[in-house]
């Protein structure tokens, strides 16, 4: 293979997966491959992705370049993971010892910014000079692209819109749920699929998954209608307060929640009223390449 024409490795270290794949320049996938992630241990969890890494690249002839999406950020201070809800890989040098297990240079950035990076080069995003990139699954993430390249900011959390307080509550939703960041009514407490379910359960008493909810409000049940409309009502606000600080040129959504159709339509109608500007012309699109973007992106960290 001619060196215009050579892949690159992506990793996506998630909480109970851990997938690979090898795409071409044109972003045309060689070969992919998925394995269940170790959990609450980290010698493991490096050794697994050194093992997934020989893997994918003994299933294709290119060259490697190696990027890693993972579910936190390594300090710009002290070269340690932090704000990983994998919390196993907190305060270790995840960075040097990959690179250390793997005998080559490797890129990480956090997994959210893998998502927004894919999905502004050939995505939903794609002709946007700026993308905020919304990831709404078991937790609640963001990264910020512009100009095709990801934003991570002098202290490595651009995009940590998961753990600010959800904007303008109401009585009912202070001080909020507790986080496992240690901080209450954070937005991903609300927002994330888990946060989902145990506000539905909260008010009705009911334990149903965001699936269940998700079908039972299509098929008439009110109270799950409710619980969908208050979710709609507070990712507008969450979302207004985005608009007004980075005023992105779009807002692309994935993870499991993003396949709530209604939300498309309902959350741009509710936002106006949140954001200081005569008028909000935003678009809120859904990932075009859904559980594939954090390792489509995470390839992409190499030019």
């Amino acid at each position: 293979m001619t060196p215009n024409n050579l892949c690159r490795i992506g990793i996506d270290l998630g909480g109970t997966k851990i997938e690979s794949v090898a795409l071409a320049e044109n972003g045309e996938e060689v070969a992919r491959i998925r394995i269940d992630a170790p959990r609450d241990n980290y010698t493991d969890t490096v050794a697994a992705i050194a093992a997934l890494v020989d893997d994918i690249a003994a299933a294709t002839p290119c060259a490697r370049p190696v990027g890693i999406g993972i579910p936190g950020a390594i300090s710009p201070a002290t070269g340690l993971v932090k704000n990983a809800n994998s919390t196993w890989l907190i305060g270790h040098p995840f960075h040097r010892d990959l690179e250390a297990a793997l005998d080559r240079p490797v890129r990480l950035a956090n997994d959210a910014n893998c998502f927004a990076l894919s999905e502004a080069q050939d995505g939903a995003g794609a002709g946007y000079d700026g993308v905020f990139g919304v990831i709404l699954g078991t937790g609640v993430g963001a990264g910020v692209v512009w100009n095709d390249r990801a934003v991570t900011g002098r202290n490595a959390i651009a995009g940590e819109w998961g753990h600010n307080p959800l904007p303008s509550p109401t009585d009912d939703e202070r001080p909020g749920p507790p986080c496992y960041c240690g901080r209450q009514g954070c937005i991903e407490t609300f927002l994330s699929g888990p946060g989902l379910a145990a506000d539905h359960q909260r008010k009705v008493g009911a334990v149903l998954s965001p699936e269940e909810i998700v079908d039972h409000a299509t098929q008439g049940d009110p109270a799950c209608r409710e619980t969908l409309d208050r979710y709609a009502d507070r990712l507008a606000r969450a979302l207004a307060h985005v608009i007004n600080i980075v005023d992105p040129d779009a807002i692309v959504v994935g993870g499991g929640l993003s396949n709530i159709a209604a939300l498309y339509e309902e959350v741009p109608n509710r936002w106006s009223r949140y954001v200081f500007s005569d008028e909000v012309s935003t678009p809120l699109l859904r990932a075009k390449h859904g559980d594939s973007s954090g390792v489509r992106g995470a390839a992409r960290l190499w030019p």
